[in-house]
C-alpha cells in the first residue's frame, strides 16, 4: 500500500467507527434478543465472494453499486448500517461514501469476513445458480421483484394443471419456461387433429397419444430444470384431495361445471389458490379463487346454468389464438401467487373479447350464504352436478 493509500486509509478510520466480529456477533445477538430492528448488516463484498459465505441475514450491496442501491436496500439513514467486505478496507470506504449520502450512525467491521470466520463464527453458504441456469433465467434475474431468491422459489414450487389442452398448454408452456419447478398434469384425453388449431404442446405426430404424455415430452425438451409429473386419468372424488394437497397453486383449464365444483371444494378444505380460466368463442375469462380472500366457485355459480346455456367448446366453437391468451393470463397470476408479488385477480374477473379488442374487469364478492364458503358453509360432499351438466365431447 502506497503513502497515498495510507493516508486516505487513516482518514476513513478517523471518519468511521470500527467495531470487532466480536463486537458484531453481540451486537447482532442482543438485537435478535430484544427484538430490536435498529442494526442493518450490510456486505459490499462481490457476487462470487458472497456466494462462498456471507454472515446471516446480511443484505447484500456490492461495493460497485452501492452508490445506487444502498437507500433501496436500507431507505432510514437513522440505523446502525454494519458494512462488511472480505478484510476491513473497502467497508471503511463505503462506509465513508455512506456518511456523505446523510447515513448517520456507520460502523465497518474490522478484519472482514476473513476474521469472522476465522473466528469460528457462523455464517452461511447460498445456494448458487448453475452457469446455465443464470443464462437461462438472467432476465428474471434483473427484476427485483424476481431476482434469484424469487426465482429459487419458482424452482422449488408445484403447480398442478388440470388438463393438456386450449388453456392448460400455454399456460404450461410459460410456467415451464418460468421455472415453475414441478409441473403436475391430469388429462385422460388424447391428442386429437381438431385439437392442434389451439393446443399447442402437442403436434400432428402425437395424434393420439395421450395428452399429458406429449406435454410431458414438449416441456421437458423446452427447459430440463422442469419435472413433470403425468397423470392419465381424470379429476373425480377418488384422486382430487390427494392431487391438490399436493401443489402450490392449481391452474383449471377444465370445460365443465361438475370438475370445477369438484376442484372449488377440495381446493376450499387445503386451502390452495384455483386460477381459473374459460373461453367461449371469441370471448375469455380469467380469475383467482383464493380460499377466504374473495369469492370462491360456489359464490358465482351456486348451480349450474343448463347444458343449452352453456355448450363447450366442441359445441359452440372457439378462436383458436384466445386460449393463448386466456391460458398466458393464468400463468401470470400463478407466479404472481407462487412469489407472492403484485394484486392477484382474487375477487376480480378480468374477461376479454377479442372481437372489440377490450379487457374489462368486474368486481366480485363472497356470498356470506355460500353453501362452501359462506360464513356456515361447509364444502365437504356438496353436490357437483355431474348428472345435470355434463357435456358431450
Amino acid at each position: 500500500m502506497g503513502e497515498a493509500s495510507r493516508e486516505i486509509m487513516r482518514r476513513a478510520r478517523q471518519q468511521v467507527p470500527e467495531w470487532t466480529p466480536a463486537r458484531v456477533r453481540d451486537e447482532l445477538a442482543e438485537q435478535r434478543e430484544s427484538r430490536r430492528q435498529d442494526i442493518v448488516l450490510v456486505d459490499v463484498r462481490e457476487k462470487l465472494e458472497w456466494n462462498e459465505g456471507h454472515i446471516p441475514n446480511a443484505i447484500h450491496v456490492p461495493r460497485g453499486f452501492l452508490e445506487l442501491q444502498i437507500e433501496e436496500a436500507v431507505p432510514d439513514k437513522e440505523k446502525t448500517v454494519v458494512l462488511y467486505c472480505a478484510g476491513g478496507v473497502r467497508s471503511l470506504m463505503a462506509g465513508n461514501t455512506l456518511q456523505q449520502m446523510g447515513y448517520q450512525n456507520v460502523i465497518s467491521m474490522s478484519g472482514g469476513f476473513g476474521q469472522w470466520k476465522g473466528s469460528g463464527f457462523n455464517f452461511v453458504q447460498p445456494r448458487t445458480m448453475s452457469d446455465a441456469q443464470a443464462r437461462r433465467y438472467s432476465r428474471h434475474l434483473l427484476i427485483p421483484e424476481v431476482g434469484e431468491a424469487g426465482q429459487f422459489k419458482l424452482l422449488d414450487s408445484k403447480v398442478l394443471l388440470i388438463g393438456a389442452g386450449g388453456l392448460g398448454s400455454p399456460a404450461a408452456y410459460y410456467l415451464a419456461a418460468a421455472g415453475v419447478g414441478t409441473l403436475g398434469i391430469i388429462d385422460a384425453d388424447v391428442v386429437d387433429d381438431s385439437n392442434l388449431q389451439r393446443q399447442i404442446l402437442h403436434n400432428t405426430e402425437r395424434i393420439g397419444q395421450y395428452k399429458a404424455e406429449s406435454a410431458r415430452q414438449t416441456l421437458e425438451a423446452l427447459n430440463p430444470d422442469v419435472q413433470v409429473k403425468t397423470y392419465l386419468e381424470r379429476l373425480d372424488e377418488t384422486n382430487v384431495h390427494q392431487l391438490v394437497a399436493e401443489y402450490d397453486v392449481i391452474v383449471d383449464g377444465t370445460d365443465n361445471f361438475p370438475t370445477r365444483y369438484l376442484l372449488n371444494d377440495a381446493a376450499l378444505l387445503a386451502n390452495k389458490p384455483v386460477v381459473h380460466g374459460s373461453v367461449f368463442r371469441f370471448e375469455g375469462q380469467v380469475t383467482v379463487f383464493k380460499p377466504y380472500d374473495g369469492p370462491c366457485y360456489r359464490c358465482l355459480y351456486p348451480e349450474p346454468p343448463p347444458p343449452a346455456l352453456a355448450p363447450s367448446c366442441a359445441e359452440a366453437g372457439v378462436l383458436g389464438v384466445l386460449p393463448g391468451i386466456i391460458g398466458m393470463l393464468q400463468a401470470t397470476e400463478t407466479i404472481k401467487l407462487l412469489l407472492g408479488i403484485g394484486d392477484p385477480l382474487a375477487g376480480r374477473l378480468l374477461t376479454y373479447d377479442a372481437l372489440a379488442g377490450e379487457f374489462n374487469e368486474l368486481r366480485l364478492f363472497r356470498d356470506p350464504d355460500c353453501a362452501a364458503c359462506g360464513e356456515h358453509g361447509n364444502p365437504e360432499n356438496l353436490p357437483t352436478y355431474a348428472d345435470v351438466c355434463a357435456l358431450p365431447a
